[in-house]
């Protein structure tokens, strides 16, 4: 089951970087895309650049993701929505941000794949394409960003075994640094978000992302690509850091 294989593509977190890289790479390769997201004005200049069928929603939104998405019967689902408020730090975290973050890269994920797993398995093809992080595969200092995208890692891991036999595939995606606007959107502090953003590394492209998805989407049908984890050639993981703590006063 290759690309051509494929007639209809589903991208959630489409009006702006990896998800509109993935809608612009499909749209080129033959799909039908539809373009999820929140932010109209975007999708209308996505959908006038490609070709792509937009749709205004909130992933949050359970009842209206289950009415569109369970009506599409779509190949593919790139499950890409995502956000990282909360990501500097568990202690001081908004419950709000603890929340949206969860929400989003978490319980809409869920709800995403529960809708569209059926016609998939019915047809006996489908594809589940699960954008994940780094942080979802080593331990970084972002607790709730790192435990929402740890989540998706087991989902991906988990579902292979449930989808066994059904001739539906899933590969999970592991950038490490993308130049997007993650952070711009994730942290309000200006000082702190130029401390995030400001690494004196090139980073790799929405576009690279988008790529890597093409890659395992347009393996042969007896080939599931299970994870593909791509970061910048200038970072890398796995260091060990010491912090020595005094004891408390006896």
């Amino acid at each position: 089951m290759t690309i051509s294989d494929y007639e209809s593509a589903l991208v959630t977190g489409a009006s702006a970087g990896i998800g509109a890289a993935v809608v612009s790479d499909l749209c080129a390769r033959g799909l039908t895309v539809h373009a999820v997201a929140r932010r109209q004005d975007r999708l209308v200049d996505l959908a006038a650049a490609t070709g792509c069928t937009t749709h205004v929603l909130d992933v949050r939104d359970t009842v209206a993701m289950e009415e569109l998405f369970g009506s599409l019967g779509v190949d593919i689902l790139v499950n890409n929505a995502g956000v990282g408020r909360a990501i500097q730090s568990l202690t001081d975290a908004d419950p709000a941000d603890v929340d949206q973050t969860i929400g989003t890269n978490v319980t809409a994920a869920l709800h995403a794949v529960r809708t569209v797993l059926p016609s998939m398995i019915e047809r006996g093809r489908g594809h589940i394409v699960n954008v994940g992080s780094v942080a979802g595969l080593y331990p970084l200092t972002s607790g709730v960003y790192g435990a929402s995208k740890g989540a998706i890692h087991l989902l991906s891991l988990n579902l292979r075994l449930e989808l066994a036999g059904t001739g539906v595939r899933v590969t999970e995606i592991c950038p490490g640094r993308v130049a997007t606007e993650f952070y711009d959107a994730a942290i309000d502090d200006p000082d702190l978000r130029h401390r995030f953003k400001e690494t004196g590394i090139t980073e790799i492209t929405s576009e690279d992302v988008a790529a890597s998805i093409s890659y395992a989407l347009d393996a042969p049908w007896y080939v599931n690509v299970a994870r593909v984890e791509l970061q910048p050639t200038e970072q890398t993981y796995g260091s060990v850091n010491f912090h020595p703590v005094e004891g408390p006063e006896q």
